[in-house]
């Protein structure tokens, strides 16, 4: 990168000498490695011992992130095209596996909760039931919308992915549940029936030796192969990305129903592969460069996590984590049944992708307790601003910005209350950001590591500019001392106490905000854009790597809210996964790997394509919100 491209220290108003002058057209690299066999490889079995090598791993991974930065000068390496002939199928089936139908929730069904009130409180929990578990499916990984134009016809989920490939995979492990099963349960989700697909039947003491009554387990695991098909190298970020959108979207539909969720994290992944019966797949052997073929194996599901799914304020109560692994391993000698279907004819394997999903494996962590966190509300600036809609209508109704209109603007308290929702510990009273407390972010079992640098465009009331959101006040100093030193950080006119926002800089960032995400309008365009940055190197060193994916997974969190809060106050957003990543770090002065951005994102009034009509995503009479 030449130096022209080095914001000054003494950062003026304007901020348009950080531009390049002539912005650098899409150039992958050539991809002259590419063979149509597997090339001598390392398996999956041998590399198990890199778990015993943090060094190692940590290296791999800050390679991984620093290979797969885009650049004003060079993209992430990526596929030259899109091979349509075999984009990946984004419906996994598991063939000859019993298909046990959910149930359409219909409109007086389980009354949704307004979708304000629930980062207040949670409503009194529902039972587990046949009912209850068909709402629950619908209003997080159910299909909201087809969409058609033209000879193309395509799927919306309720649970957004980076290019509409949904790479997550989810599972149902569960105690009897009347007229779906007599029997304690595994079952595979398939969003397009709306159905559970039967993948085996587990010991009727699995459930009440180790969790609450009335309570079941959500898992989730990538195919990676669905987003490396289109985005080549970097198509790891965005199926981690796609898994923190998965948990705040099962978050939200659980608490719409009174239950609460929290990851299990002390499970490792030999554990969430038993668990999810992702040992079917046949082994797979990573090659030592990226090649092209017919590799069936390469469609193998890497399991991500697994949530409990309980209901609110039941007491404390702990888990056995040695005895529940020991459990869960002896599902390998379960009745598994059903075939995975085929996703494609032919494939790519970006070798990297591999490698480093081996070098962020979790083991079994024997030392965490599992702990129930007192349910913490959110702030409140002014609940006027959303439209009076419920959980269902928010979540089945939001979609995906593809054009913003370059005129809507926001009240000011309107954009403090969305970020009054992004916060982790919600409104503590004198109690700093740090634990994830509040709804949905309470699902996550570690302390907040990601933080925002907002874009304010169109905000009434607030001046154009940079500022920053603190989501963890342990690391405003750590923070303040790494950015430009001639920031302001001062507290903008009318912020809530309890909001740790700042504003850092006066300037129109339209045209830098455009350019720093990829030249895309998207991001200028709206009321507001923003970039997460992960404290990453100090947390993967004091943790281990495994907490790379876990940042990705924050930033998707986060960033379901924010989807969720654009569609309540009656606009919408856009994840931005292609952005240049040390350009966005050297503007905010930031050197090294200590905070990196991870994902970026654009808030603002959205332009409809009238071209594009919009199908029910389920057939028949009064099933779609």
């Amino acid at each position: 990168m030449s130096s022209s491209l080095l914001p000054l220290r003494n950062t003026p108003p304007s901020l348009l000498h950080f531009l390049p002058s002539t912005p650098l057209p899409f150039q992958p690299q050539p991809m002259s490695t590419f063979s149509t066999s597997l090339s001598p490889s390392t398996s999956t079995s041998t590399s198990q011992n890199n778990l015993d090598q943090p060094e190692h791993n940590l290296s791999h991974v800050l390679k991984y992130h620093n290979q797969t930065k885009h650049n004003f000068n060079r993209y992430a390496r990526g596929p030259h095209g899109l091979d349509w002939a075999n984009q990946p199928n984004p419906f996994r089936r598991y063939l000859s596996s019993p298909l046990l139908p959910l149930l359409h929730p219909q409109p007086n069904a389980h009354q949704s909760p307004l979708y304000h009130s629930l980062f207040r409180s949670l409503p009194s929990p529902h039972p587990i039931s046949e009912s209850t578990v068909s709402h629950f499916l619908f209003d997080s990984l159910a299909l909201s919308a087809w969409k058609t134009t033209g000879f193309s016809t395509w799927s919306l989920r309720v649970n957004p992915s980076s290019g509409n490939l949904h790479p997550t995979e989810a599972y149902v492990v569960a105690p009897p549940i009347p007229s779906i099963s007599d029997s304690p349960f595994v079952a595979h989700y398939a969003p397009k029936e709306h159905s559970l697909e039967l993948r085996a039947k587990i010991p009727s003491g699995f459930f009440p030796k180790f969790f609450p009554p009335n309570s079941f387990l959500v898992g989730l695991s990538s195919v990676f192969w669905r987003e490396a098909w289109k985005y080549g190298e970097r198509a790891f970020r965005y199926c981690n990305h796609d898994v923190g959108h998965a948990i705040g979207a099962v978050a939200m539909a659980a608490a719409g129903l009174g239950w609460d969720v929290k990851v299990l994290d002390s499970l490792g992944c030999e554990e969430l592969k038993s668990l999810m019966g992702l040992h079917v797949f046949p082994e797979f052997e990573i090659p030592s460069r990226a090649v092209r073929g017919k590799i069936p194996e390469i469609e193998f599901e890497h399991p991500d996590c697994v949530m409990l799914v309980y209901p609110s304020g039941v007491g404390g109560f702990d888990v056995d984590w040695k005895e529940l692994s020991e459990a869960i391993l002896g599902f390998d000698e379960l009745e598994w049944k059903g075939k995975p279907n085929s996703l494609s004819k032919e494939h790519v394997c970006w070798d990297l992708i591999y490698r480093t999903a081996e070098a962020v494996k979790k083991p079994l962590t024997l030392d965490d307790r599992f702990s129930v966190e007192p349910f913490q509300r959110s702030g409140v600036c002014g609940e006027g601003f959303y439209k009076g809609l419920t959980v269902r209508e928010v979540v089945r109704k939001r979609r995906s910005a593809v054009d913003m209109d370059e005129v809507t603007r926001i009240e000011r308290d309107a954009f403090y209350q969305i970020l009054l929702h992004c916060l982790p510990s919600g409104c503590q009273v004198g109690g700093r950001q740090k634990r994830q407390l509040a709804l949905p972010f309470r699902a996550l079992p570690w302390d907040a590591e990601v933080h925002a640098a907002l874009f304010v465009h169109r905000v009434e009331g607030l001046p154009q500019g940079l500022y920053f959101l603190v989501r963890n006040e342990n690391h405003f100093d750590e923070l303040k001392k790494a950015m430009l030193p001639d920031f302001l950080w001062t507290k903008p006119e009318g912020c809530p106490d309890e909001l740790p926002l700042y504003e850092l800089l006066r300037s129109d960032c339209l045209k830098l905000a455009k350019q720093l995400s990829c030249h895309q309008d998207i991001a200028s365009d709206g009321c507001f854009s923003l970039g997460m940055l992960a404290r990453m190197e100090p947390t993967l060193r004091e943790k281990n790597a495994w907490m790379y994916p876990r940042l990705f997974w924050e930033t998707g969190v986060l960033g379901q809210v924010l989807y969720l809060e654009a569609h309540a106050v009656g606009i919408s957003a856009t994840g931005i996964g292609c952005f240049f990543d040390d350009p966005v770090h050297q503007l905010l002065g930031l050197k090294g790997s200590a905070f990196q951005s991870l994902y970026h994102f654009t808030v603002g009034g959205p332009v409809l394509d009238k071209r594009i009509m919009s199908l029910p995503a389920y057939p028949g009479p009064d099933v779609d919100a």
